[in-house]
């Protein structure tokens, strides 16, 4: 694999993004490799519990666009007589001389979404540990998860909700409510760890010398119960959030997501990036906001 790990220990199938020196960036080779990896832990009569975790300094930074928003120009995904090289790419950020074809988008970020749903459907429970940073598209993976233990003093949320960017997942209404997920959304605003379990989005939070301790101590209880409880218990409680509406949310999530890379601002935004690269775009998108700033942060 060329963006995570996978591994079992015991009762626990453990799924590690592992590109740290990218902020473990998302690719679109990530949702496939994720949907494998819950797929191979569903399947394996030992495992009773997947633990999703991030190397580096911090969980996950986002969609890793650093290379494919600084090449905004006439070449960009062309390919024989004019056909895109990489779909995806030109979907995302393309010569805005060319036509953008809403399908196209839909249908790539559509994809991304059923990998990262493969976490809220996967049989089995699955715990996400989130230190350091978890923002823009990495939250889709965290806010997947059933639960979430986050250290203390992480920084989560979605920025892109400033400009270019519309959650696709759309789960953060049926994790923390309306009026909160309002809260963030129309401001773009991150939380702690701390305040991430108070907003009742994370389930506990640590400093990060404890934090592993407590990622598998609650690991270790879930792996005492029987498999058939844990399926039994994950298929009547996500019932309530089907719902509410959660796949509908999704549709428009998703392709408001392709409409906000392409107004105005977001055309104003991609511009920048090409002109001045892509971290400073996004610093002088949150600088406003009074942000410290997304050194390591891709989205």
């Amino acid at each position: 694999m060329e963006t995570m790990t996978y591994a079992v220990t015991g009762r626990v199938a453990r799924i590690t993004l592992n590109r740290p020196e990218r902020g473990n960036g998302l690719t679109f080779t990530t949702p496939i490799e994720l949907a494998a990896c819950v797929e191979r832990a569903n399947l394996d009569p030992s495992v009773h519990v997947i633990a999703l975790a991030g190397n580096g300094k911090g969980f996950c930074g986002g969609y890793d666009l650093v290379a494919s928003a600084e090449k905004v120009d006439g070449t960009l995904g062309a390919g024989p007589e004019g056909s895109p090289l990489d779909p995806a790419v030109t979907a995302r950020n393309h010569d805005p001389a060319q036509v953008w074809d809403p399908m196209v988008d839909y249908q790539m970020m559509s994809r991304n979404v059923r990998g990262f749903m493969s976490l809220f459907h996967s049989d089995k429970p699955v715990v996400c540990k989130v230190h350091g940073f978890c923002v823009a598209g990495g939250t889709d993976l965290a806010l997947c998860s059933d639960l979430l233990v986050i250290e203390d003093t992480a920084k989560i949320g979605y920025p892109p909700a400033r400009v270019w960017g519309v959650p696709t997942t759309a789960v953060w209404v049926h994790r923390i409510g309306l009026e909160k997920a309002k809260r963030l959304l129309f401001t773009g605003d991150c939380l702690s760890g701390t305040e991430a379990v108070a907003w009742g989005l994370a389930t506990e939070c640590a400093p990060r010398a404890d934090l592993d301790a407590r990622f598998e101590s609650l690991l270790e209880r879930i792996a005492r119960m029987p498999i058939n409880q844990l399926v039994m218990m994950k298929l009547l409680l996500n019932q309530s959030v089907h719902a509410q509406g959660l796949a509908q949310s999704q549709l428009l999530g998703t392709v408001f997501d392709g409409i906000a890379r392409h107004t105005p601002e977001g055309y104003a935004f991609a511009g920048r990036a090409a002109e001045a690269g892509f971290r400073t775009a996004v610093k002088e998108r949150d600088e406003p906001f009074g942000d410290a700033g997304p050194s390591t942060f891709k989205g």
